[in-house]
């Protein structure tokens, strides 16, 4: 069970799939108001263990804990009324509404109104307020009335991570938040995560080890379903079984990173 510095720990997780192990025995704890990045080459398992962690699968053994309760076998949508909310690999927002109504969905969901199609605009004028805080935050009120289908796409990541905020999460899961970015749009992103992280706890699968290098308070690495290292960057970036589990041309990445 988890003490009060810690808001998420798993114990002997296990997620085999016909005789193939993808995640093997994973301890992981999380501490309270941390960035803590996963990383790990492909095929490591990493997804699979968000995926455990969201309740889209349910571990062959072991247990998950959020702020000392057994969540193991709750449902996604329980999962989230306590506060763990996963923002998607794929951007996974309204295209054909506005960037403010995407937040006030969001907003609206945290309301437990999420289905009463018939409420009325006035009803939902009301959260503009709070729409227009959050977009301030991540620094797209200019984009307000925009579609969000007309957004770049490092907007967009913005934009769900804005719809993220909105559900209020106490633990932020980020799925490679950087993925398929240009240098300016990972940098806005990077910036925005360490913004956005500065009261609450952010746990992230990631590639980019400049966005770890950066950001980072803890990392774990996994390979082959197993954690291989744990630590700081400095100390996992110089670690002889990363570099062999990332080879040949990841080792320069991985200790040019801070460079």
């Amino acid at each position: 069970m988890s003490n009060g510095d810690t808001v998420l720990e798993t114990k002997g997780l296990c997620m085999d799939f016909k005789g193939f192990t993808a995640v093997s025995s994973v301890d992981l704890a999380v501490k309270r108001g941390d960035i803590h990045a996963l990383i790990g080459p492909n095929g490591a398992g990493k997804t699979t263990f968000f995926n455990l962690l969201t309740k889209f699968l349910i571990p062959t053994r072991g247990h998950i804990f959020f702020n000392g309760h057994d969540i193991t076998f709750e449902k996604s949508a329980q999962i989230a009324r306590r506060g763990i909310i996963r923002s998607f690999q794929i951007s996974a927002t309204f295209p054909h509404l506005t960037v403010l109504e995407n937040v006030r969905i969001g907003l609206q969901r945290k309301l437990g109104t999420s289905y009463h199609f018939w409420k009325s605009e006035r009803s939902l004028e009301q959260l503009t307020p709070r729409a227009m805080e959050l977009l301030e935050t991540v620094d797209l009120s200019e984009f307000a009335d925009v579609m969000t289908v007309e957004l770049p796409y490092g907007r967009k990541r913005a934009l769900e991570i804005a719809t993220t905020l909105a559900m209020d999460p106490e633990l932020m899961l980020l799925d490679e938040p950087t993925q398929g970015m240009g240098h300016e749009d990972v940098a806005r992103v990077t910036e925005l995560i360490k913004h956005v992280a500065a009261n609450r706890t952010v746990l992230m699968v990631e590639h980019n080890m400049n966005v770890v290098a950066q950001i980072a308070d803890k990392l774990t690495v996994l390979a082959r379903g197993e954690v291989i290292a744990e630590g700081a960057y400095e100390q996992v970036s110089t670690n002889p079984q990363v570099l062999e589990a990332y080879m040949g041309s990841t080792e320069t990445e991985l200790q040019g990173a801070h460079g």
